[in-house]
């Protein structure tokens, strides 16, 4: 699979699942390297912190967060000084309206070539659909966890849009958990796609503007043994939509 076909799947569908070993493939092809046992990347997640926004009270999602930019249009993405996450609450009734100081992303993940590979692909697909132009991005390292019979909801908000112009997750781990389905909806909220993301890489592209998404909550399997969903958030946006 080509760049090229990535994107006008994307443009046909409005959004796109691609299976790990094709994923990997992509990535290392973009960083000239391989890209699927990249051990650094991957542990990061267990480094993450808990979400001090949480409206429902909930204690099961942590999370890290950064912002990059491409300032010239065609340029490779860079790491921006931290700054908080702003949604409205047209886009997230739970946690919206508020801006979110997150814990920054840690420095061993801002360099892995796995991430620089991620945020070129995102680059590359996106300015092939709308054209070169800077991009503002945000990154979001996710940890969702099952505990104690309780549900982790991978989306508290329910089905939603971003608010942005493109979205990329990217599965990291699932473990000791069922459920967590990724589903699709229409601009009329007819259901329009759900599958799994299941193992490392697995990863959905997402036109924000014309379709919702969300994820099923996760349940726990082994009551005795700790349970949690790892993926990476990653959100393109034109600057003069911000």
């Amino acid at each position: 699979m080509l760049i090229s076909d990535v994107a006008a799947r994307l443009v046909a569908d409005n959004f796109l699942f691609i299976e790990s070993e094709r994923a990997i493939d992509l990535l290392s092809s973009i960083a000239g390297t391989s890209i699927g046992d990249d051990q650094v990347f991957l542990d990061s997640w267990n480094r993450l912190e808990e979400d001090q926004y949480m409206a429902d009270g909930g204690k099961y999602r942590k999370r890290r967060h950064a912002t990059y930019a491409t300032l010239k249009a065609g340029d490779r993405a860079q790491l921006m000084p931290d700054q908080p996450h702003y949604q409205t609450v047209d886009y997230n009734p739970l946690n919206g309206g508020v801006a979110r100081y997150f814990a920054p992303i840690l420095d061993d993940l801002h360099q892995s070539q796995t991430l620089a590979a991620l945020l070129e692909f995102g680059n590359q697909v996106f300015s092939q659909i709308s054209g070169l132009h800077p991009w503002h991005i945000e990154l979001h390292q996710f940890r969702i966890e099952a505990r104690d019979g309780r549900l982790g909801k991978p989306t508290p908000e329910g089905v939603h849009r971003d608010g942005v112009d493109f979205v990329i997750v990217v599965m990291i781990k699932r473990v000791n958990i069922d459920s967590g389905a990724t589903t699709i909806f229409d601009l009329d909220n007819n259901l329009v796609g759900e599958f799994m993301l299941r193992d490392p890489f697995d990863m959905v592209l997402v036109n924000d503007r014309q379709v919702y998404h969300g994820v099923t909550p996760i349940t726990q399997i082994d009551p005795a043994l700790e349970a949690f969903r790892d993926v990476l958030v990653i959100t393109f946006k034109t600057p003069d939509k911000l």
